[in-house]
């Protein structure tokens, strides 16, 4: 496919991608529903009038709105007419948003762009999907033997975040205090986190109309209620998580940031890219189970920048290391009648491979502090430090182009003294 708007091969918003974001300028304020093409966002409330399909021509008011909530709720069918209408208004043989005076009222300079939350997040759940993540941290913390939990080739486990400090990227976090036990059999001791950490990940933002209570979603019907991803970071506080999460899991070790990419990449461009689900043994129960493929070869990158500037690529990993997909977390979130919202965020959990610098976190790749890790300029980490910026990156390589997220960053300030 070819767009009438420039780019390089590199990057990582050609016509074959068109990710949904929300954003505003200086010269207006208003926040607003955009598509990032190219180094260039097209402001879709500028031309809702074009969106003239079966599906969208009662429905264009939701590309007024503040946020895309309106958009994830009207379902898959829209969502393609949407993509293929602005697919054919972005390719070179379209004169429509071509005419000089028209795309100066229509297209925004992303480096002119403030972005947004790209919806509202009415809830949010973390899965722990990735068999390497969970082995890895079962061999640190239960033996080898007993790496994972008996449940956990059963179910996708996960719980329920806190959708109110899930912020978009370029938004500072702050080291958080809480309680920490750092002798075994003291006393606890409350303090800033020590061991500050990244945690890879890959959501999904929830779309369709909502459900009723009471209501599941099996697998196998469960893909249409999947709008499209972002990339994450799960910001965690390993010596809080470790004092606090028995016996009801993480709390204040992970409610303190999480941070997402401003572009929610459509599972329609994502297609392409899809890969064989991994085989699961034992077979999973009925509900969790779904023939189609919803496994995607997603590259990502974990790279640390201290204050100084000088960038540290620390993590290579992939998607399709995913033991539980997408489908098969929603049908499990659903299966005791629990409803769903379009905006909801569900996500991976840490995305580790088999290679040690697969591993998508720092309690991984360090091995719990014993083998720190060299960065470029010169100094090592077991945990991260005040001041270091961790940049996540996810692309997916096609022929001749690739499609990608965009930088999910956050720099980590130090503890408020307060």
């Amino acid at each position: 496919m070819e767009s009438f708007v420039e780019y390089s091969p590199d990057c990582d918003f050609p016509i074959e991608n068109l990710p949904y974001g929300v954003f505003c300028t200086t010269n207006n304020p208003q926040k607003r529903i955009g598509v990032a093409i190219g180094n260039e966002i097209l402001d879709l409330s500028a031309i809702t009038h074009l969106f003239d399909g079966p599906q969208l021509k009662n429905h264009q008011d939701v590309f007024r709105q503040d946020c895309l909530n309106d958009f994830m709720a009207l379902g898959r069918p829209a969502w393609v007419e949407a993509r293929n209408k602005l697919q054919h208004l972005l390719s070179t043989g379209n004169p429509v948003l071509q005419e000089p005076n028209t795309r100066s009222k229509v297209f925004v300079n992303q480096n002119e762009a403030t972005m947004h939350m790209p919806a509202k997040i009415g809830d949010y759940t973390d899965f722990y999907s990735s068999i390497h993540h969970a082995t890895n941290v079962g061999m640190m913390f239960r033996g080898k033997e007993n790496a994972l939990m008996p449940n956990w080739k059963h179910l996708p486990v996960g719980y329920h975040g806190r959708a109110s400090s899930v912020v978009v990227s370029g938004t500072p976090i702050r080291r958080p205090h809480g309680q920490t036990l750092p002798i075994e059999d003291a006393d606890p001791v409350f303090c800033p986190s020590r061991l500050m950490d990244f945690e890879l990940e890959v959501a999904f933002f929830v779309g369709g109309p909502p459900t009723n209570l009471g209501d599941a979603i099996p697998a196998s019907k469960a893909y249409d209620h999947i709008f499209g991803m972002v990339t994450m970071n799960d910001w965690s506080a390993r010596d809080i998580q470790k004092w606090e999460y028995v016996p009801l899991g993480p709390f204040g070790a992970k409610n303190f940031g999480t941070t997402i990419s401003p572009w929610v990449v459509t599972m329609e461009a994502l297609e392409p890219f899809k890969v064989p689900n991994v085989p699961q043994n034992p077979t999973p129960f009925p509900y969790l189970q779904h023939s189609d493929s919803c496994n995607f070869d997603i590259k990502l990158e974990v790279d640390i920048k201290p204050p100084n500037g000088i960038v540290s690529t620390v993590c290579r990993s992939n998607y399709k290391y995913q033991y539980w997909t997408p489908q098969q977390q929603l049908a499990h979130h659903t299966v005791t009648g629990c409803n769903i919202n379009p905006g909801d965020l569900m996500a991976s959990g840490t995305i580790s491979g088999e290679s040690a610098d697969s591993y998508g976190s720092m309690l991984e790749l360090a091995w719990k502090g014993t083998r720190p890790i060299p960065l470029k300029d010169g100094t090592k980490r077991k945990f991260l430090q005040d001041g270091d910026e961790v940049i996540i990156r996810g692309y997916c390589v096609g022929d001749g182009y690739r499609v990608g997220f965009g930088p999910c960053s956050g720099k980590l300030l130090p503890a408020s003294t307060a």
